[in-house]
């Protein structure tokens, strides 16, 4: 948690996503449908539409600031409100400034424009609320506690982790990576901008089972390879991203703004129970960089990827089967 030396808001500004629209290259325009956007996972797709030829989306907004913004006696003046929508991958930041519905109420609105040749993929959109205080303009009073994601590519608005799965002959690959691992069933990277993983064709079966819709054993051992395979996707992402965090001024590590920082938000609440997602990051930063207590986490790596793969009931399922099918094979 930071610390700041004056008066702020104690609770977060609500964040809603009321309307989305595209501007096309023929210049008309397409309002989306209402499931372009996902209020419970704090999502926008834009690819909902299927256009392949949209210049720019405007995302209209609605933010609700906590009580006590607009007392009379609030330590700060001149208050105003930002949408802002950063992408880490591109390093590009929109803002754009709110505009209050009614008079001394808490309730602010507007619209974000987003240029599709500016983003990649995945932006984070947060609300910010800032005022003079103790004659200092621009002081943060207050802001979300959780980004909206706005992924650009994306036709389901999810903020989850997304994950881009190949098939390669890994002793016939073009990649040096894919072929040192000739004999592993599959591999994860986690260094590309979506996380992939690469399934080795060469492995006698793999393939047949994941593509596999049958039922019996054969679909739980499936959902069981499903789930091991995932485990391995969350523990490579967690390091991945722990081990390319930037660092700010004050030497504290700053969530990553993409797919990594949303990886980071999902996984620390497991890895250190207890904390802030702030303070888990700077303790899991510190443990790693530092000369002892890295070792020790992985467990806890471990059992966060687990926990978001249902390895268990997986692993479950099959054991019942088989005992089922030694039950049926006895009489």
């Amino acid at each position: 948690m930071k610390i700041y030396p004056y008066k702020r808001l104690n609770r977060p500004i609500t964040l809603r996503v009321t309307s989305v629209s595209l501007s096309l290259s023929d210049g008309t325009r397409d309002q989306l449908e209402t499931t372009a956007y996902s209020t419970q996972q704090q999502a926008v797709a834009l690819g909902t539409a299927g256009h392949a030829d949209w210049v720019s989306a405007t995302i209209g907004l609605s933010a609700t600031l906590p009580p006590g913004a607009n007392a009379p006696d609030a330590a700060w003046s001149d208050l105003s409100v930002l949408a802002v929508l950063t992408d880490g991958e591109t390093n590009v930041r929109t803002s754009t400034v709110l505009t209050r519905e009614a008079e001394g109420g808490l309730d602010w609105s507007g619209s974000l424009k987003v240029l599709r040749d500016d983003h990649l993929g995945r932006a984070s959109l947060s609300v910010h609320a800032v005022g003079t205080v103790d004659g200092v303009p621009g002081r943060s009073i207050a802001e979300t506690d959780r980004s909206w994601i706005v992924d650009t590519v994306s036709d389901e608005p999810v903020r989850g982790l997304q994950l881009d799965v190949q098939k390669a002959s890994f002793t016939k690959s073009s990649r040096e990576m894919l072929r040192a691992c000739a004999d592993a069933p599959w591999v994860v990277d986690a260094s590309a901008r979506v996380p992939t993983v690469f399934v080795n064709t060469e492995v006698e079966g793999v393939i047949g089972l994941l593509d596999s819709n049958g039922s019996g054993v054969d679909s739980k051992v499936r959902d069981l390879l499903v789930a091991q395979m995932a485990t391995d996707v969350w523990t490579a992402v967690f390091h991945g991203a722990i081990g390319d965090l930037e660092v700010g001024p004050g030497g504290s590590p700053v969530f990553p703004t993409d797919w990594q920082g949303e990886v980071l938000r999902e996984m620390l609440p497991d890895v250190m129970p207890g904390m802030h997602v702030e303070e888990a990051l700077r303790q899991v930063h510190r443990r790693r960089t530092g000369e002892s207590g890295w070792v020790e986490l992985q467990t806890r790596i471990h059992y966060a990827a687990v926990r978001r793969t249902d390895a268990t009931r997986a692993l479950a399922y099959v054991i019942r089967s088989l005992e089922q099918t030694n039950r049926e094979s006895e009489t």
